[in-house]
């Protein structure tokens, strides 16, 4: 089966060149002296955070050519589930409570994407949002689950394994490192995903379905995995978020995330994960320094993301993509 050029192309040398000194960056932050460093360090930890959510879209929207417009639902269910099992007085155990969590999100993308990857187009996108919603307000409406005021996480997850407590979640430095590992794990499984026999699979039904139906696809089967597997990765993440922040509330679930979710995919450049890193971080930025501008930032917000699609539709790094291409030799 012939794959679509653009969702399996190799980065040119020089954007792995420069994403591999992104990393190194991030990696060496910590160790750089300054004023209110941990307030960085929360800050960059939760950018890296937003880009696994970020990924996890990209795996629908720019692999598979899902639009979801629900996909924060399964980043908050993985923070109150985070929420519901940590008990009054003492951490719970990260090793097994990061794999449940991220299983329940899995789980609830599994039973909602039954009934949505049937549809297609605008359907499916006004569908997920009509699940999300029915999620954001079972939370919302319900003093049980928290209601509207929330939840508290009174404590980071335990780190210890087999009586060995050399990771201290509750230390900003340490949470940092966790998460990048976390966000560098999730990037390596997805591009190694993207070019398997499943990440071709789903370049087809990107592309056209009915031909990968035509030449014997179960194309069900390949979207509804798509949709699980998204929800569990979005549900990492917001465990991560939950675990950082100690608090979560139905607004993890709301339509206003997985719109700022999309909006990452498309800034930083769909169907390489890599985009969608790159998305994430610029995004975050760009708003904190628009809200530090002026109290009218998301006028300048909506225009910059008006500019970058109209003069790089295919984000930040397929800009960078093509200057880097022009340069190459032929």
């Amino acid at each position: 089966m012939s794959t679509p050029k653009a969702q399996l192309e190799i980065l040119p040398r020089g954007i792995q060149v420069v994403l591999a000194v992104g990393a190194l960056a991030l990696a060496a932050f910590p160790l750089v002296p300054m004023e209110s460093s941990g307030f960085y360090l929360q800050m960059l930890s939760q950018m890296m955070i937003l880009a696994i959510f970020a990924m996890s879209l990209d795996l629908l929207q720019g692999v598979t050519g899902l639009v979801s417009l629900g996909h924060a639902a399964y980043f908050g269910l993985a923070g109150y589930a985070l929420a519901f099992l940590t008990p009054a007085d003492t951490p719970i155990s990260l090793w097994w409570s990061l794999p449940l969590a991220a299983l329940a999100s899995g789980l609830a993308a599994l039973i909602i994407g039954f009934f949505v990857v049937r549809t297609h187009g605008i359907y499916f996108i006004m569908v997920t949002m009509a699940f999300a919603q029915m999620v954001f307000f079972l939370f919302f409406d319900n003093r049980d689950l928290g209601g509207s005021d929330g939840l508290y996480v009174n404590f980071r997850p335990d780190a210890s394994l087999f009586g060995w407590s050399g990771i201290d979640l509750d230390n900003k430095t340490t949470f940092y490192y966790f998460t990048l590992l976390v966000m560098l794990a999730v990037y390596a499984f997805l591009r190694r995903l993207l070019f398997s026999p499943f990440g071709r699979a789903l370049a087809g039904i990107r592309v056209n379905e009915h031909r990968m139906r035509a030449v014997g696809y179960g194309t069900f089967g390949y979207r509804l995995t798509a949709f699980t597997l998204a929800g569990a990765l979005a549900g990492v993440a917001g465990y991560l978020w939950a675990a950082q922040t100690g608090y979560v509330n139905p607004e993890l679930m709301g339509f206003h995330l997985s719109a700022h979710a999309i909006m990452m995919v498309i800034l930083g450049g769909m169907g390489n994960f890599a985009g969608a890193i790159v998305g994430a971080f610029a995004f975050e930025y760009v708003m904190h320094f628009f809200k530090d501008l002026t109290k009218h930032w998301q006028l300048l917000m909506g225009s910059f993301i008006v500019l970058v699609v109209v003069f790089a539709p295919r984000g930040l790094l397929g800009l960078a993509e093509r200057l880097f291409r022009r340069r190459d030799p032929p």
